[in-house]
């Protein structure tokens, strides 16, 4: 699948990013010809930066509601395959900022499809949403694609709407197939070095590493975890099929197994089990509900569809996913840099995926 991207012009949206990150290490070693366009780093640790990814690729730095600079950064790169991932994508920020994440997450797809639509070179084109998109009835099973789209917050009801205007743009202006258009719903996604706040493993990290008991809002919700390597392959996947035949395009969620759909106290106590296998320090957790906003409670996808299509299946189950975290953290810690630590960890899952088998479209 891989062999696919050797010499492509990609261009990644939201490259700087965590998810960013590691799927432009994966784009590299596949010997793409790679662009990226996003906001600078946040100050502070970023993954972009430690893994020196500045340094191996083209790098634009804009925000995507510029359509004027988005648009010559498309017309300078002419991409073969563009893969959408820049986002506002905290559902507690989009609580205190929700006109900011309407726009960058509305809006900022507008643009980026306007310039899809506008330059020729594109063959292929994934949108990265969220599992968060569907209207959460709080099912004990796992939404399927054709599920009705309309997230609660303002930041899963953005990237719903996101999906809208993909649908919107897919039947309105490439009808003709010239360019294969996707969009994929991922779970909650996991690995090393996410240093965002509000999310579950970066705060066990930060609270192992300062000696601290680490605090869960809500151990009681359930998440369809897994780690970073699952959607990004399944995107690349995703996006180099489709480029081959647009008979592949339409939507696919992209989860774990039923079983590693977890209780969020459950994934916390597995992290303290492995963080004292590797660390030899004993850590725990406390519940301390903070009356925060509105949170689904239980959310899990059905991946049938990416399943029985392409022969995908999840690698690594939640506590293998965990413990390459852990390992990740540990390596980085002991001196190896960034980029070496993720192209070690993307190495052993590629070995991993030879149990793909490719189907027919169904």
């Amino acid at each position: 699948m891989l062999e696919f991207y050797r010499g492509k012009r990609v261009l990644v949206t939201g490259h700087t990013g965590f998810k960013g990150s590691w799927m432009c290490q994966m784009l590299l070693e596949a010997g793409a010809d790679l662009h990226g366009y996003a906001l600078m780093p946040e100050a502070g640790e970023s993954l972009f930066e430690l893994a020196g990814l500045q340094k191996k690729m083209d790098s634009v730095f804009g925000d995507i509601r510029d359509l004027d600079k988005l648009e010559k950064t498309f017309q300078s790169v002419q991409p073969q395959v563009v893969i959408h991932m820049a986002a506002q994508p905290l559902v507690r920020r989009s609580y205190a900022e929700p006109v900011y994440t309407y726009d960058v997450n509305v809006m900022g797809t507008v643009n980026v499809l306007e310039c899809v639509r506008r330059t020729e070179s594109v063959g292929s084109f994934l949108n990265v949403t969220t599992d968060k998109v569907y209207l959460n009835r709080e099912w004990d099973w796992g939404y399927r694609e054709n599920e009705e789209l309309n997230g609660y917050d303002p930041y899963s009801n953005s990237k719903s709407c996101s999906e809208l205007v993909t649908a919107c743009y897919r039947s309105s202006f490439f009808s003709d197939k010239r360019t294969a258009i996707t969009t994929a719903r991922a779970g909650n996604v996991i690995g090393g070095g996410d240093f965002a706040r509000d999310r579950i493993v970066p705060d066990c990290i930060r609270a192992a590493m300062g000696k601290q008991e680490i605090v869960i809002r809500n151990p009681y919700s359930i998440r369809p975890y897994q780690h970073v390597l699952e959607p990004v392959t399944a995107y690349l996947m995703i996006a180099a099929k489709q480029c081959e035949d647009a008979a592949f395009a339409g939507s696919y969620n992209i989860g774990p197994e039923e079983s590693d759909c977890l209780e969020t106290g459950r994934l916390a106590d597995i992290f303290c089990e492995t963080w004292q296998e590797l660390f030899h320090e004993r850590i725990s957790w406390v519940n301390r509900y903070d009356g925060g906003p509105h949170e689904a409670g239980i959310l899990k996808l059905d991946c049938a569809k990416i399943k029985r299509t392409f022969g995908w299946a999840p690698v690594w189950d939640s506590r293998t996913a965990v413990h390459k975290i852990v390992e990740w953290q540990k390596d980085y810690l002991d001196g190896s840099s960034a980029d070496i630590c993720m192209s070690r960890q993307i190495k052993e899952y590629l070995a991993q995926t030879a149990k793909w088998k490719e189907v027919s479209y169904v």
